[in-house]
Formats: structure tokens, sequence, C-alpha cells
């Protein structure tokens, strides 16, 4: 099995942080690259991620750690809340440049042109799941799967 190119990136940084002493760093990474491998060996059969697969596992790492800081906030633990922040600052290094929400218009409008193409007429709500997979494959990491799905919705309905 061989890495890809994103995970041997992070490897190598991980490397790096450990040499320069960097323990948030290093610690941050060392979680990344266990959720990774946990994701390698789900399943029936172990297998390698492709950039795209590492990608999800890093959005939904970062997703966690945003919700943890603002429970921690609420609860009035700003120490642990920081920690998270930092920690999602970190993996959002390895992501994608978020789209804005032109962007995101721009990429619902495409879909649903290209979904009109291949069924003939405007797609309707009934049509969201083929609109939704055009976008997130066109999206790449770039957008949060919620906003692509408002997005999508006010596009259709």
């Amino acid at each position: 099995m061989t890495d890809s190119p994103l995970k041997q990136k992070l490897r190598t940084d991980l490397t790096a942080s450990m040499k320069a002493r960097d323990t948030d760093t290093t610690a941050t990474l060392r979680m990344i690259i266990s959720a990774i491998g946990a994701e390698e060996v789900s399943g029936t059969e172990a297998h390698s991620l492709t950039d795209e697969q590492v990608i999800g596992v890093l959005l939904r790492e970062n997703k966690k750690r945003a919700e943890s800081a603002s429970i921690y906030d609420e609860n009035g633990r700003g120490e642990l809340a920081a920690k998270e922040r930092s920690e999602a600052e970190i993996i959002s290094r390895y992501l994608p440049t978020q789209l804005d929400d032109a962007g995101i218009d721009t990429l619902v409008a495409d879909a649903v042109a290209a979904v009109a193409a291949e069924t003939g007429e405007a797609p309707t709500m009934r049509q969201m799941g083929q609109v939704m997979k055009k976008v997130q494959t066109a999206a790449a990491g770039g957008a949060d799967g919620k906003r692509l799905s408002t997005a999508v919705r006010a596009a259709l309905g």
C-alpha cells in the first residue's frame, strides 16, 4: 500500500515538528495520522486512502474540533476551547482553501446545468442527490457539506 501525497506530507511534517519540539503540532499530527490509519483499516479489507479521502478525514476531524470548542465555550472552559481551536488551525493547514459564497453559487449553478443537460429538464428537489453529488465532487473539500446542501436547496427550491 502506497501513501497518498497528502499523507506523506503529514508524516514529513510530523517528523519536522518532533525535531523542532513543537508539542502542539506533533500531538495534533499524530492524532490525524491515527485517524487516517483507523479509516484505512475500517471495513472488511485494509486499503490506502486517496488524497480526497484523507481530506474527508481532515474535514471530519476539523468539524469535531469546532463543535468541541463551542461546547467548551458554553460551559465556561475557555482553556479547553482554545486548545481545540489551536488543533483546528493546525488541521486547516492541510485542507484546501475554503470556497466563498460566490464560488459555491457558481458550483451549484454548473451542477444544476449539468443535471439539466443529462435529464433534459430543469432539476427539482427530486434530483437533489444528483446535483449534490456533482457539487461535492467539484468542491473537493473546499466547502462544508451543510453549506453546499443549503445552496443546492436554494437553487432547486
